[in-house]
């Protein structure tokens, strides 16, 4: 039986010392810590080799629920997967310890308060937005193809997309798109 600690900061520039101090306080052997945002599970691949590496009578630590998942999804599936394996979770912030039925009941109230903070975090995001575009504010992402560039290589070079795409290393498909709007 052995503890784990995950850390997790959603950008490059936030301190996981914090985290990494707390799990130690709580006696984790090893523990694992990324940077990367917590809104789904992909690109997690620290967390992943956590996961498989987790056996039964194992603890994995987390200072709070939202370091671990932000949808009421990825955090039950990813209980789940530590209940099938004999893995309990416990929260250092939080009174959260899945191997006890008051911990479980109140895993899933905070879970579903987690993820209705995520949506409202979207939904003021969005309205953010729509008032910069309403000001001429928000522009949206530059433009990464050069129109001109790819109209001129076409017309003047007579090259093809497959050229122009490799020669200004954008996808054949936007060449397309750039040639279509002519």
């Amino acid at each position: 039986m052995a503890t784990y600690g995950y850390a997790r900061v959603s950008t490059t520039d936030q301190d996981l010392t914090i985290q990494r101090e707390a799990l130690k306080a709580a006696g984790c052997e090893v523990i694992r810590e990324e940077k990367i945002s917590g809104i789904s599970r992909q690109g997690r691949k620290e967390l992943e080799t956590l996961l498989e590496f987790l056996r039964s009578g194992d603890t994995l630590v987390v200072t709070r629920l939202d370091r671990l998942a932000r949808s009421m999804d990825d955090l039950s599936s990813i209980v789940r997967e530590l209940q099938s394996t004999g893995v309990s979770l416990r929260a250092t912030e939080q009174p959260v310890d899945t191997s006890t039925a008051a911990g479980r009941a109140f895993f899933q109230m905070l879970g579903v308060f987690a993820e209705f903070e995520t949506n409202l975090r979207k939904e003021r995001q969005m309205e953010g937005i729509a008032k910069a575009k309403a000001k001429g504010v928000y522009k949206g992402r530059k433009p990464s193809i050069d129109v001109a560039e790819v109209k001129r290589l076409r017309n003047e070079e007579g090259k093809g997309a497959t050229e122009i795409a490799k020669q200004l290393g954008i996808a054949r498909t936007s060449v397309y798109r750039v040639l279509h709007e002519i």
